[in-house]
């Protein structure tokens, strides 16, 4: 283990993360009752240029006004290259910032863009005397993040969360997607022909690589991932599929854009009672060995260690976030 250890940042629910159009009063209303962990309200590319400003009047005015239940709020701010960002972390922060939890940033490109935020924000927590830190997700949707993703990462201690713009982020490779997060048939590799020559097609995942980019960095800066859109709604076996390739490769959860998407990534994303077994036999089995004077032990033949019990640990806080929130 190197002698530089990343704290997690501060653990909060992060299974589902509902996309809320800042233009639109009625779905605002209907978040409120959403079971979604996270909701950001979006006042970028869901919104009409012609709409902006009311579009920030209205999520200031709901998360003033409005019982959201515990669910972490977010808001997605414009773009840094625009004329309507400064203005939307000002008037959010400086009219609503108590009710605030989390600013979301679209389309990094560098560190920079990061500690700009970052700046605005303390200034004006500063200045309003607000106490409790507002914190930044970070959407990278395109290569330019994604060359610069681990500089991203790290450049505030405000950080908590990457997510994974893959609409934006295709658009601007190039890529040949035939739908928001779902698969390209035209992505596979042939098998060896058969003895009547038939060569069997296997799909490949074309996200892998972004994928794993973005685990990788944010794990190492003790961040949560969170996957992209899928953007079926009526497909839910697809969303399926998509989402538990995200978690296998280690995300915390899934960006939705529809309610009907919001119970099955949180019951996907949740620790299974097999996982929750497997962590209490692991921090059980880690506490005789530390009595015994013990730093490894053995638990069904394989090796657990400090790399074991943190992960065990991890497993336990997400189980007892997801029943206080059920409580």
């Amino acid at each position: 283990m190197s002698f530089t250890t990343i704290p997690q940042r501060r653990q909060r629910l992060n299974r589902s993360t509902l996309a809320v159009p800042g233009s639109n009063p009625r779905f605002i209303e209907k978040a409120a009752s959403s079971q979604a962990d996270v909701i950001f309200f979006d006042l970028e590319d869901s919104v009409p240029p012609d709409n902006k400003e009311q579009a920030r009047k209205d999520v200031i005015a709901a998360l003033n006004d409005l019982n959201f239940g515990g669910k972490s709020l977010s808001v997605r701010i414009n773009g840094l290259d625009t004329h309507y960002m400064y203005r939307d972390v000002v008037d959010l922060v400086e009219q609503a910032g108590h009710k605030l939890d989390l600013i979301l940033v679209p389309k990094v490109g560098c560190a920079a863009d990061i500690y700009a935020v970052d700046m605005l924000l303390t200034q004006i927590e500063r200045a309003k005397g607000i106490q409790k830190r507002i914190g930044i997700e970070m959407l990278i949707e395109t290569p330019l993040g994604m060359q610069n993703i681990d500089s991203i990462a790290a450049a505030s201690p405000r950080n908590e969360t990457i997510l994974f713009g893959s609409a934006d982020y295709a658009a601007a490779t190039n890529m040949q997607i035939t739908m928001i997060g779902g698969p390209n048939p035209d992505y596979h590799i042939l098998g060896s022909a058969d003895a009547q020559g038939h060569r069997p097609s296997y799909w490949q995942d074309m996200w892998h690589y972004p994928h794993a980019r973005i685990v990788a960095a944010a794990r190492a800066n003790g961040l949560r991932p969170v996957d992209g859109p899928f953007a079926d709604i009526k497909d839910p076996d697809g969303w399926m599929a998509a989402a538990k390739r995200a978690k296998t490769l280690g995300f915390e959860g899934k960006m939705v854009i529809h309610p009907s998407q919001v119970e099955m990534a949180n019951d996907l994303f949740k620790p299974s009672e097999k996982e929750m077994e497997q962590a209490r036999r692991i921090l059980a089995a880690m506490e005789q060995a530390e009595k015994q004077g013990a730093a490894a032990v053995s638990l069904d033949g394989k090796m657990i260690d400090i790399a074991s019990i943190r992960q065990a640990e991890a497993v336990v806080r997400k189980a007892e976030l997801a029943a206080a929130k059920k409580a």
